[in-house]
């Protein structure tokens, strides 16, 4: 017959015997799959001109970064060049500005800052240019200016001191060279770039160069900025008009002005947090801040790149420069926009994408339903990607022939690329974060195939940026083992005072199995 501590020795070497048990001895039912992490489209390089393509896919081998990047900020390139200068015809009334809002996201480590100066140096280059050409005409209507006003302060006085009998001719006179010193305008010094500057910069900026202006940020925190992080209040106005073209006031010089077709670009590289923080900037998706950018989530290569790759052709990064630079210059001298027209097969093609996407904006049964406000504002935003891939292919001469089909065509699949990562944006946006970390630690297991690992080995495999404690990693661990990919395992104590062991998980067997 058993005593009680009979039975309680067998109920503790049954508990031994559990815990010493192998995986692959353990009953495991099939694990129900997490949501399927969406296979990103890589950019296609293949829709720019040679001399973009080459720099484009240059850049990318020289800095081991996905070609993602150096595409996505091309087409940032050309907007700046193109933004407010040249207008898509499409039918009827409707026109599409060229100006665009894109925004890359990649974690840290991924050479942003290197990629983003070589996309973005003729601009640069283009811009200290124009300004040298603006120097003398400034030069002449500040002396212009000063003289103006001088003599209208003259004049003033003058009549001031006047006798009565005299006075009302010379105020008139006053008066007039008051109102001709008051018409004489200095222009303002040309610039196409802006960086992380406050709302009101900007709409200034806006203001003084006739409403054409590129933020352009290899960091993002014009989004802190959008954000009111320093106001306290959110200020998206003069970005929500400038990517539509909407009439804009600006109040400037203790004045009110009006920009009729305010033409701004955006183009920034940022962490992928930082698009979860904007997704919760109040208003922005109610208001389409949200909806106007074009999003790049490329892969990162970090851990697959080359230690010595080839480096960018002296005559492909010649090309580029030259190419960005004159098309930027001749651009700028157009104070009415040119009017790009659709060839008839252009216009054919387009409507037939416009059939193809309009029952996928349908709030039932329609896969981008979901995200309608951004996707609805794609059949614009491809005539928009087309107006610059037909500047970039006839940098000289765009305005005088009509955007073929072909070009047409290569801007829906740029439109297609940037859907296929929107998707993905907006799930990161309103993402369930707990099951995103769980199917980063889904792929570790499977990429190590252990049979069990301790938290402390598990965490030293996964990126401190998305795992900063061990308590990031238990609600990931906790799902996984309700899907019955694991099982955590109770902490054995020992009696000693050293450091207690990390606790274990036991990993399903198809998981630690190798592919075949």
């Amino acid at each position: 017959m058993s005593t009680p501590n009979d039975v309680g020795a067998d109920l503790w070497a049954g508990f031994a015997a559990l815990d010493n048990a192998t995986t692959s001895e353990l009953v495991w039912e099939e694990p129900i799959p997490l949501t399927a992490r969406r296979e990103l489209p890589v950019f296609p390089t293949e829709v720019f001109p040679p001399w973009l393509r080459e720099f484009v896919e240059a850049v990318a081998e020289e800095t081991q970064t996905p070609v993602d990047m150096a595409g996505s900020l091309a087409l940032a390139v050309l907007a700046t060049a193109a933004g407010g200068r040249a207008v898509v015809h499409i039918r009827g009334r409707w026109r599409e500005p060229t100006n665009l809002f894109v925004v890359v996201a990649l974690p840290p480590g991924n050479r942003k800052s290197a990629v983003f100066s070589l996309m973005t140096n003729p601009l640069y280059k283009a811009e200290a240019l124009l300004a040298t050409e603006a120097a003398g005409r400034i030069v002449e209507a500040e002396l212009t200016a000063r003289l103006a006003t001088e003599a209208a302060d003259q004049a003033a006085t003058k009549a001031a001191r006047a006798e009565a009998d005299k006075r009302d001719e010379l105020v008139a006179e006053a008066v007039g060279l008051a109102q001709a010193a008051e018409a004489v305008t200095v222009p303002a010094r040309p610039r196409l770039l802006a960086d992380d500057a406050t709302p009101e910069v900007i709409a200034s900026l806006l203001a003084e160069q006739g409403g054409k202006l590129s933020v352009m940020s290899a960091e993002g925190g014009i989004f802190d900025i959008i954000a009111g992080r320093y106001s306290g209040t959110p200020n998206m106005e003069v970005f929500l008009r400038g990517q539509a073209g909407d009439r804009l006031r600006v109040d400037r010089r203790g004045r009110e002005e009006f920009i009729e077709a305010p033409a701004l670009t955006m183009g920034l590289t940022v962490q992928p947090s930082v698009l979860e923080d904007i997704g919760r900037i109040k208003g922005a998706g109610d208001r389409g801040l949200l909806a106007r950018f074009f999003y790049s989530l490329p892969v990162s290569l970090v851990g697959h790149r080359k230690i010595l790759p080839d480096t960018i052709p002296d005559t492909v990064a010649d090309t580029y420069e030259e190419s960005v630079t004159a098309l930027t210059l001749s651009l700028a001298g157009w104070t009415d926009p040119a009017v790009l027209q659709l060839s008839p097969d252009a216009g054919a093609t387009l409507v037939a994408y416009e059939e193809r996407q309009e029952p996928r904006l349908r709030e039932r049964g329609g896969d981008l339903g979901h995200v309608r406000n951004w996707a609805s504002k794609l059949g614009g935003a491809t005539c928009r990607l087309a107006g610059l891939l037909h500047l970039s292919t006839h940098p000289d001469n765009g305005h005088t022939q009509p955007i073929s089909a072909d070009t047409m065509r290569a801007a829906v699949k740029l439109s297609d690329y940037f859907t296929g990562h929107a998707l993905t944006v907006f799930e990161l946006m309103g993402a369930d974060h707990t099951a995103n970390r769980a199917c980063t630690v889904l792929e570790t297991l499977r990429a190590n195939q252990w049979a069990e690992v301790s938290k402390r080995d598990l965490m030293v495999k996964l990126s401190r940026s998305e795992f900063p404690t061990v308590a990031d990693l238990d609600p990931a661990l906790d799902l996984l083992e309700d899907h019955g990919y694991l099982r955590l395992q109770p902490v054995q104590r020992t009696a000693g005072r050293g450091r207690p062991p990390s606790p274990r998980c036991l990993i399903h067997p198809q998981l630690s199995a190798p592919a075949v």
